[in-house]
């Protein structure tokens, strides 16, 4: 119970600071972090797989329980209070320790990394619909290019969450979010796989795409 408040207190303590780039009021419920997780239980190793926007780890913890003996766990995070506290779970949280000396924090954006890394599975936690047009293109391009040849993306959207936005927002808002949605449509093509998560708070749906015919 002290790890669960603990992992609350820090994901709170961003909302309200950088509600943009944390994108939730709360961090994901079991539900929708092991619909995250699916096809890290459903592949076989060895695979290299990133999860882009961690934040307290909620996702992590099912990856880390959906992963192979021979699989290696990276994480992007750009958050400074994110990042330290990920790297005290893999310290002293027993199932982060178990793949601690295979894992490894990139404390950067996505885009940062470089050329030469390549990962069979990507899953991210990223708030696409709270950034602006070009920086969901760059985040997805980035995603492309680090994602390997009929590798997998895993990320959620809330439900219905661009049209009751665009039924709030102003001209410039409605405009953003018809870029994003234009973004994600291209996207979709190739889509191998949609959860519908009712159990969360928020319900979301979880997309899954296979990208690598796309590069």
């Amino acid at each position: 119970m002290a790890k669960f408040l603990a992992d609350q207190r820090v994901f709170l303590k961003q909302f309200w600071s950088q509600y943009r780039t944390t994108g939730a009021i709360w961090p994901s419920g079991r539900s929708l972090s092991r619909a995250l997780a699916r096809f890290v239980r459903e592949g076989t190793g060895p695979r290299r797989i990133l999860e882009v926007g961690p934040g307290t780890g909620a996702v992590t913890a099912e990856i880390i329980r959906g992963m192979n003996a021979a699989d290696r766990l990276e994480l992007v995070e750009l958050n400074d209070d994110f990042v330290r506290h990920l790297q005290a779970r893999f310290a002293t949280d027993a199932l982060f320790q178990t793949v601690a000396e295979r894992s490894e924090i990139h404390h950067a954006p996505v885009e940062a990394l470089t050329a030469d890394q390549s990962y069979d599975l990507i899953v991210s936690g990223l708030p696409l619909n709270n950034f602006e047009v070009v920086e969901v293109d760059a985040i997805l391009n980035s995603f492309r290019r680090l994602l390997k040849p009929g590798g997998t993306i895993s990320f959620f959207e809330y439900m219905a969450i661009r049209k009751v936005k665009a039924c709030i927002s102003g001209s410039q808002t409605r405009a953003r979010l018809r870029g994003i949605a234009a973004s994600l449509d291209r996207l979709f093509e190739t889509e191998v796989g949609r959860d519908c998560v009712f159990w969360n708070i928020t319900p979301a749906w979880v997309h899954h795409v296979r990208l690598g015919e796309m590069r």
